[in-house]
């Protein structure tokens, strides 16, 4: 194929000189003004993965949690996952290619990928609420057609949105509707289904405080209340109308700031949650009595989850195990619950959301969430067919649980973490078994923790092991990790690379908060002495 009308399109998307971007889980993140010729070159990529997969592949613009002056792009496989490990490196390389090389760097794709390039293509793009997303949206699309490819572009959606899209196109309808009514509908009428036998002896509608964190997820949340308005009701703040997307509020900032967004009236013990920017994480937290904020991150939601689907599998008569995936950064207290009192495995991997779910795929029910709300339940063939069989054959009671089994898989947005589709899940889940967010909340009790950064000259001198939890270089790090770490009761600590930037991250929990900031203190001073520690040292605890 002859690429040279691509290059001409290309020189009127040039890559600023100088500019190296890595394809990483979050795809491409950086200044919005520095993404032009990146979005024209996925837009190429798409098309070379829809010919390479013979299926439809999706394009977001969105930059997720970051300030609003960031963008960025990543591609949907067919299925709605992340698109695959060896695209990546594509997809980076083709980024980074200076202008004269493109031609080539599509030619060595196809051939590597062995691409008939007679064969259709179609592609299907979605963007957050961005100022720049939707001029960077129709780069892609000049990406797309110079190559012949078709494309729909669905406008705003969250990116599980588009996950959801991508796979009931590729699913011809299976997996749902691919239109943002079907999404709504699915979620709605399995929602109801869950809860209809409980509405009657609970009081409804319930009222859920969400941080929409002035982005995509709270325009999509006033559309889902249209289709469960009888039964559950949102009160939206941070909706975008005013506020700056992700500025002082959303799931990020709550979970790191460990305190309420700005922009939102919080009553005591009422329960609230916030979303991100792409609405693909969520968080839950709450004021006691006493004004104390509460967090009920990923690590909560799992738990929740996972109890309610193990017993109803008891419930239902079907044998099939659940495991659970954390990181490292998972609260040494939701391990030791779901490990030695729920007896639920639990199995931990490196941090990112496409590590969580690669092992969530070989369970036939995985059940991941990153502690900072990013995260879903995956059920396999084989546990939806048993599920199913039941519904026929069972006793009315075990017929009865395997139904709400059935609705919770449909509530559930397999493709990818979802905001709306998590928050209703555990707003049901709280409804059956008439649970307050103060009855979640006790469940287990989270360990003090801290986390912390330092500066290093460079990161790659930290290398670590199992699942990031050792650290492997430099020579004796770990040795005086594990001498700190026995100074204090129920602690732990590890120290990991940043994935975007030269600073070593460390996590410390232990009995008390004082205990926790110290051990994360001192934990850092060693890094800080062994590997080439830059700038003001860290600072002990106040």
């Amino acid at each position: 194929m002859d690429f040279s009308e691509v290059s001409k399109k290309s020189a009127l998307h040039p890559k600023p000189a100088e500019l190296v971007l890595q394809y990483g889980t979050s795809g491409f993140r950086t200044k919005a003004q520095d993404l032009d010729h990146v979005m024209f070159r996925m837009g190429l990529l798409a098309v070379f993965r829809s010919k390479c997969t013979k299926s439809t592949i999706g394009i977001m613009v969105t930059a997720s949690h970051n300030p609003e002056e960031d963008n960025g792009v990543k591609l949907v496989d067919p299925l709605g996952e992340m698109l695959a490990a060896t695209w990546e490196e594509h997809a980076t390389n083709l980024a980074n290619a200076e202008e004269q090389c493109i031609s080539s760097a599509l030619e060595n794709i196809a051939k590597k990928e062995a691409i008939d390039l007679q064969q259709e293509a179609f592609v299907v793009v979605g963007r957050d609420t961005r100022q720049s997303s939707e001029k960077l949206v129709q780069t892609v699309i000049d990406g797309v057609t110079i190559l012949g490819g078709k494309y729909h572009d669905y406008g705003l959606l969250t990116t599980p949105q588009l996950h959801y899209m991508v796979c009931c196109r590729n699913t011809l309808g299976q997996y749902g509707t691919a239109t943002e009514e079907g999404y709504y509908k699915k979620l709605a009428e399995a929602f109801m289904n869950l809860i209809k036998e409980v509405s009657s002896s609970t009081h409804f509608p319930r009222c859920l405080i969400v941080d929409g964190a002035n982005g995509i997820g709270a325009l999509k949340l006033k559309e889902l209340q249209h289709y469960i308005q009888k039964e559950f009701l949102f009160s939206i703040f941070n909706d975008g109308t005013s506020g700056k997307l992700n500025y002082l509020c959303g799931a990020d900032f709550v979970k790191v700031q460990q305190k309420p967004p700005q922009g939102i009236q919080m009553k005591p013990n009422e329960m609230c949650c916030s979303f991100d920017g792409d609405a693909d994480r969520i968080v839950f937290y709450y004021n006691d009595s006493n004004g104390h904020f509460h967090l009920l991150d990923g690590d909560k939601i799992a738990t929740l989850i996972s109890t309610f689907i193990k017993e109803l599998l008891i419930k239902a008569n079907v044998d099939l195990p659940v495991a659970v995936i954390q990181t490292a950064y998972a609260n040494g207290s939701s391990t030791h619950y779901l490990e030695d009192i729920m007896k639920v495995p639990v199995h931990c991997v490196k941090t990112g959301v496409k590590h969580l779910h690669h092992k969530a795929l070989e369970s036939d029910i995985g059940v991941y969430f990153e502690a900072n709300g990013h995260g879903t339940v995956l059920f396999s063939k084989t546990a939806e067919e048993k599920i199913r069989s039941q519904l026929k054959n069972g006793s009315k009671e075990e017929k009865k649980a395997a139904a709400m089994l059935q609705y919770t898989i449909d509530l559930i947005n397999q493709t990818v973490g979802d905001a709306i589709s998590d928050m209703l899940v555990i707003e049901a889940i709280l409804v059956i078994k008439g649970l307050s967010v103060q009855e979640w909340d006790a469940i287990y009790t989270d360990l003090p923790s801290r986390q912390l950064k330092v500066k290093v000259a460079d990161r790659c001198v930290i290398t670590t092991t199992d699942a990031e939890r050792n650290a492997v270089t430099p020579p004796g790090l770990q040795v005086q990790i594990d001498n700190l770490v026995k100074k204090y009761r129920f602690s732990r600590a590890f120290v990991r690379p940043s994935g975007t930037e030269d600073i070593v991250r460390v996590y410390a929990e232990a009995d008390t908060q004082e205990n926790a900031d110290t051990l994360a203190y001192e934990v850092s001073l060693a890094v800080y002495q062994m590997a080439g520690g830059i700038g003001e040292k860290p600072n002990p605890p106040h």
